[in-house]
């Protein structure tokens, strides 16, 4: 997902139609998309990036502070992202990958973990936030195309999810917390995953 921060446009898939909502499209008012440094099909590397908050910055009028936020639990829309980003820099200098356990979100700390619940079905995901965005307003949070399907919405594009801090990730991008926990799910069936066949629905 990865713009030259913080001038990422958040995109999701959303009925086909291209806008500035929706999945492979950019804008020449938020910038333009790094350099794909891993190509679709290519393995993406875990980690390589480094602690950041950044400074407050302003997205076509919105104001956003990235600061420590332990106590963080909101409820808002989330979107997802997947193959327009995939392979690029995320703002913590990772490499993103569509088909992880990862999201993108406008002020908390990164790399850290968050518990992601789409409230229409229940589910729940640990994710690693290691990119800013999304910038669309009344939106919380970006995850990639994976985490999306895992809990439900890739198709529909857009679910109200809770989302609440779980505290700092490792620099490495060692996601077997994320796994652990997704395994434990009840809801979760070995064909959701590996994550790979992302284009199988």
């Amino acid at each position: 997902m990865s713009l030259l921060p913080p001038w990422r446009v958040s995109t999701v898939l959303l009925l086909g139609v291209c806008t500035l909502a929706a999945a492979g499209c950019s804008s020449d008012r938020y910038g333009t998309a790094s350099p794909r440094v891993v190509q679709l099909g290519e393995p993406v590397p875990k980690g390589g990036g480094r602690y950041k908050l950044g400074n407050p910055y302003t997205i076509d009028g919105q104001t956003f502070v990235p600061r420590e936020q332990p106590n963080y639990d909101e409820v808002g829309h989330g979107s997802f992202y997947s193959e327009d980003f995939h392979g690029r820099r995320t703002a913590n200098g990772e490499i993103f990958d569509m088909t992880a356990l990862t999201a993108a979100h406008p002020t908390l700390p990164l790399p850290s973990y968050a518990y992601v619940t789409n409230l229409e079905n229940g589910r729940t995901i640990l994710v690693r936030i290691n990119d800013r965005g999304p910038y669309v307003k009344s939106r919380l949070i970006d995850l990639s195309k994976y985490s999306a399907r895992l809990l439900g919405y890739e198709r529909k594009g857009l679910a109200q999810l809770r989302v609440r801090y779980a505290g700092p990730a490792p620099l490495n991008g060692d996601d077997v917390y994320e796994r652990r926990f997704l395994a434990a799910q009840s809801w979760y069936r070995s064909d959701m995953g590996p994550m790979m066949s992302l284009g199988a629905r």
